[in-house]
């Protein structure tokens, strides 16, 4: 009696997986390089770290030089303090992507995307406005609750610090609001939530914890120790938002959406349309 299963004369067998081939790895979920890869990473993020750090310590001392009364502890000039805010934050983004591309896991062509995760997709972008939005939720009665706590002096971020009192030109408020509300979150994004968050990717350290490490540190960077706690809350829908995608740009959408408010909030103080 023949076999019913078996295959007709003629019929073509069915391809099968060749167990040799590499595993097809999606999007959000990179391939790792372990150790190595991860402290080329972390390399990167310390190099970015200290160069934010340097370049704080070295903007003013053009302005110090060209007025005395700036070194004497005087009041800075809005240059001074525009040049204070965005420039420490963009050069140590430039300096991660060019560490990055220089000694990133694998060819050279797609470190970038491949090490710091950023892809276009308008899906992601979606899900990084929808947490960021909707984290106001939870940011905005956050803060409200924690400047009744500690009161509204203690609780001023240091840029509202840096700029309180000051009139700024529509020009230069323009780009305050810009630095803030764009430039800013996209710098951050690059040193935390890519450089970090990839160098624990490829010691396969767990998702969660690499996104409560990342908080904790993006929170603490801030060197504003009596927000920190806030900061924290603050941070977990941008951390969440880069998470489930696997996207930077998500992220980055996140971060800019939740500086929004306190960018024209900044705006419109600096060109006296609100009290300080």
């Amino acid at each position: 009696m023949s076999d019913p299963w078996a295959p007709r004369p003629g019929t073509p067998a069915p391809d099968l997986p060749d167990p040799s081939a590499p595993v097809a790895v999606s999007p959000e979920q990179p391939p790792t390089g372990g150790l190595r890869a991860g402290l080329r990473m972390l390399v990167v993020f310390v190099a970015a770290e200290a160069t934010f750090l340097l370049v704080s310590l070295l903007v003013l001392v053009p302005f110090a030089i060209a007025d005395p009364r700036v070194a004497q502890g005087g009041p800075l000039p809005p240059g001074a303090l525009l040049a204070a805010l965005a420039v420490p934050t963009l050069l140590a983004a430039l300096v991660a992507v060019g560490v990055t591309t220089l000694v990133g896991n694998g060819p050279a062509g797609g470190r970038l995307r491949r090490e710091l995760a950023v892809r276009w997709s308008p899906r992601h972008l979606g899900i990084g406005l929808a947490l960021g939005v909707g984290g106001l939720a939870l940011t905005i009665p956050a803060s409200a609750l924690w400047a009744a706590w500690v009161g509204t002096d203690q609780a001023n971020s240091a840029v509202g610090e840096l700029f309180d009192g000051q009139r700024l030109a529509p020009s230069a408020a323009i780009v305050l609001f810009l630095a803030v509300w764009l430039v800013a979150p996209m710098c951050e994004e690059v040193l935390y939530r890519g450089a970090l968050w990839r160098a624990m990717e490829h010691w396969r350290w767990n998702r969660w914890v690499i996104f409560g490490v990342t908080t904790l540190v993006f929170s603490v960077a801030h060197l504003e120790l009596l927000r920190t706690p806030l900061l924290i809350v603050i941070s977990l829908p941008i951390g969440l938002a880069r998470m489930y995608t696997g996207n930077l740009l998500a992220s980055i959408v996140a971060h800019q959406a939740n500086n929004f408010l306190p960018a024209v909030g900044l705006l419109l103080i600096t060109l006296g349309v609100l009290p300080a």
